[in-house]
């Protein structure tokens, strides 16, 4: 048998940790560290110097020390920063002062410095310092083209360091006009425009002050320039403004790009097309398949040179899929917009399960009957297996298509003492579980995460088991997700709370697995937690929800209840009940409308009937459409170790999702 968790209280952890002898003579002070965090956001720098001082002996002094020489990194000389480096070899805040450190020297252009430091970065996870890299491996003479054309097309806001890179490579002729043109197209379809003006203006300056008018306002830049001229900047031009017109008012500027396509060369023509039909598809429109079909038609017919002139994302893309599974006319028209679409995506984007599996389909709906189709059949059967084993979404999808059954990972070998003491020894986790434990979460999953750094499925076993023991959810969770060979379900599907929350739920009538799931993504467990939108507690409910259902249940509420474990848990149980009510108990449907609000879903059901995985592959909100899908894998995972269902996705999400029959009660409209 595995070794049981052993609960200890979040709140009770500084305790626990200062009881240490090796910290105990410390003397801890842990005001001290959190009024220090305190002045680096009003950037007091004489309150940080004297933080430094009185902090020397807390096990968090280092934090203390990287923010007071962070706060003045402008004016700092490099002899700080190296002793800086030597005092905390190895620790997180000398690899995220290198970070800091290496921009400012970019801003500085100390090619000499940076050159020299670079090397030393081991997160090497900021595009802006990779950009800089790349323009000083340029100026040793190095081939840096397809790097520096990859790093500055990922970046989607305007910075010093891709901006630098990509005036310098222009320059040198390295890039080219084609390059700043997809760039801002990219930007464009992405809503970055001051990328897309800096981009343009890499063309010509005119070209930049043409593409801050059409930003601002493409109707009247394409009604004064009701042609396309020669100069190749114009064809541009008015497809970016096309562009920017399909995000503002997808109908407005479908008339536009049926005027304006066919004075375009033709792969600005089914770019103008692709950008239509996905701005159509955000908003669900009927009319996003027919769009994508003109732009494809065109697209098909180009020779490959041509068509990699003008590209189309692997976002315009996904959209493409999107759009013929929810509005393509025919099943025929259907598969061969979504297979083209994958087919024509990324090597990397084509991994992703969520694509692997609809091609899959594709080649299944577009196969031919007999021995014909068969070896399109065998292919689409290999592409479901390939995915079958993950633990997501799809896997399951793909595995219950192949008429298997969803299996629960068998637990791995319990851990050994010297495991588990390593995890306990590892300073960095220490110094993150203390900084999660004094409110510094964000330090804190920063410190935790670094501290992942190169472990192996034992190791990261070991630590997820200090923060399932410390009741760190996220981070219990989060960190046994990382295990590829040993996967231990108890920690990544963890039941903190459970005689309150079976309870509750049952009470009124839920599936407990299924609140399993939906609070596992909403907070991870952590009864504390508030959104950026003020979502609060366990279930991440908002105030106003929070003391409308509060009435509803009779329950007289104060702002403060909304952080009560066991009130919280209760408010978000009673409303996810309502809500999954209203919807005719889809749990697809109850789950968007929890994250998103009830409205949105009501407008998203509306239009053709579609399987659910169709459905939830539509909704225009990434955050929404990633909630779903992992709330119902959630709880296909839970309702397995609850015992109460056998793992099966498809069963959780029923048949389909359409509009509301005409016999079914009306929709609760007071539902927040």
């Amino acid at each position: 048998m595995r070794t049981p968790i052993r609960w200890l209280p979040a709140a009770a952890l500084a305790a626990a940790l200062l009881a240490a002898p090796a910290l105990r003579a410390q003397s801890a002070d842990h005001q001290a560290v959190l009024d220090a965090r305190e002045a680096l956001r009003k950037g007091n720098k004489a309150q940080l110097a004297e933080a430094r001082g009185t902090t020397q002996q807390h096990p968090l002094a280092q934090w203390v020390q990287y923010w007071e020489l962070s706060n003045r990194l402008g004016s700092a000389q490099a002899d700080e920063v190296e002793a800086f480096y030597a005092r905390w070899s190895g620790s997180y805040v000398e690899d995220r002062l290198r970070n800091d450190w290496l921009l400012e020297l970019g801003r500085r252009r100390d090619w000499a410095a940076f050159s020299a430091d670079y090397p030393r970065f081991r997160m090497n996870d900021d595009r802006e310092v990779l950009c800089y890299h790349l323009l000083t491996q340029h100026q040793q003479g190095l081939d840096v083209r397809d790097a520096a054309r990859s790093a500055w097309f990922a970046q989607r806001d305007a910075d010093d360091g891709c901006q630098l890179l990509a005036q310098t490579l222009v320059a040198a002729g390295v890039l080219g006009e084609a390059d700043a043109w997809q760039k801002a197209r990219l930007a464009v379809e992405q809503g970055r425009p001051r990328a897309a003006r800096e981009a343009a203006a890499l063309v010509s300056p005119a070209a930049g002050t043409a593409a801050a008018e059409l930003l601002a306002s493409p109707e009247r830049y394409l009604k004064r320039r009701p042609g396309v001229s020669a100069e190749p900047a114009s064809a541009e031009l008015a497809t970016l403004a096309l562009l920017r017109l399909a995000a503002k008012d997808p109908d407005a500027a479908a008339d536009a790009v049926r005027e304006r396509a066919p004075k375009l060369p033709p792969p600005l023509a089914a770019y103008a097309w692709a950008g239509l039909g996905k701005q159509a598809a955000l908003k669900q429109s009927s009319e996003a398949a027919g769009y994508y079909q003109r732009g494809w038609a065109l697209r098909q017919d180009l020779p490959a040179a041509k068509r990699a002139a003008a590209p189309w994302s692997d976002d315009t893309l996904a959209w493409q899929v999107r759009a013929a599974l929810r509005s393509a006319p025919s099943p025929e028209e259907r598969w061969a917009l979504v297979g083209g679409a994958v087919d024509a995506m990324s090597p990397a984007e084509q991994q992703d399960a969520a694509w692997v599996y609809w091609r899959a389909r594709a080649l299944q709906g577009r196969a031919k009957p007999g021995p014909e189709g068969d070896a399109d059949r065998e292919l689409a059967r290999q592409l479901l297996e390939s995915i079958s084993g993950q633990m997501n979404f799809y896997g399951k999808l793909a595995t219950e298509d192949l008429g298997a059954k969803v299996a629960i990972p068998a637990a791995p070998q319990p851990l050994s003492k010297a495991e588990r003491e390593a995890a306990q020894r590892h300073a960095g986790l220490q110094r993150a579980l203390l900084l999660i434990a004094i409110g510094l979460r964000n330090e804190g999953v920063r410190e935790w995460n670094f501290s992942l750094r190169g472990m192996g499925d034992r190791e990261l076993l070991a630590a997820a088991q200090l923060a399932c023991e410390r009741e760190v959810w996220d981070r219990c969770i989060n960190t046994s997700d990382r295990t590829r060979a040993e996967v231990d379900m108890a920690q990544r599907f963890p039941m903190p709370f459970r005689k309150q929350v079976v309870a509750q739920a049952r009470d009124i009538g839920l599936d407990p697995a299924y609140v399993y799931g939906l609070i596992r993504q909403e907070s991870r467990f952590i009864t504390d937690a508030r959104s950026g939108v003020g979502a609060s507690g366990l279930m991440q409910v908002m105030p106003a929800t929070a003391k409308w259902t509060a009435r509803k249940i009779g329950i007289e509420f104060r702002p403060e209840m909304i952080t009560d474990r066991d009130l919280n848990l209760k408010i978000g149980t009673a409303y996810l009940k309502l809500v999954l009510d209203d919807f005719g108990g889809s749990q697809a449907l109850a789950a968007a409308a929890y994250n998103a609000g009830p409205g949105r879903p009501r407008r998203w059901r509306e239009g053709p009937t579609l399987e659910v995985a169709a459905w939830a592959e539509n909704i225009p909100f990434t955050e929404t459409r990633d909630y779903v899908k992992k709330v119902l894998s959630n709880a296909t995972y839970y309702g397995s170790l609850l015992g109460s269902q056998p793992p099966s996705l498809k069963a959780r999400m029923g048949g389909t999702i359409g509009p509301r029959e005409s016999g079914a009660p009306a929709s609760n409209q007071e539902l927040p």
